[in-house]
């Protein structure tokens, strides 16, 4: 099991396992609307049998696509990590949205209006 015994710390395979699954968004899977979803976030139980898997996607309007395109890589997504991790058990992989992206563009939009009603 990863959590005993393993060459990662749970911060290090946490990092490992969104590496790879962004990895194998871009290399294994040819669906479309994957296109432009990025993993930002793993967060492990502390059992290492669960994964809550946080994404984003760079175009927010395709955003139920992309939740629908992602969750179905989810079996398929375990047996590429536990090949390429080269680990027995690999966590039961849960896709959540994360609105990173999105709301950094409103933070940028905001900062830019404030600075241009300064300048006026």
């Amino acid at each position: 099991m990863a959590g005993r015994g393993n060459k990662f710390s749970k911060t290090k395979y946490e990092e490992r396992v969104r590496d790879e699954i962004n990895l194998a968004l871009r290399r294994e899977f040819s669906d479309s609307r994957l296109a432009n979803v990025s993993v930002t976030h793993v967060e492990l139980t502390q059992d290492y049998s669960h994964a809550k898997v946080y994404w984003d996607t760079f175009n927010a309007s395709k955003r139920g696509d992309a939740k629908e395109a992602i969750e179905s890589t989810a079996g398929r997504m375990r047996r590429i990590l536990a090949t390429k991790m080269e680990v027995r058990h690999t966590p039961e992989l849960h896709f959540i949205y994360n609105s990173q992206f999105e709301d950094e563009l409103k933070i940028t939009r905001l900062l830019d209006s404030e600075s241009t009603d300064e300048e006026t």
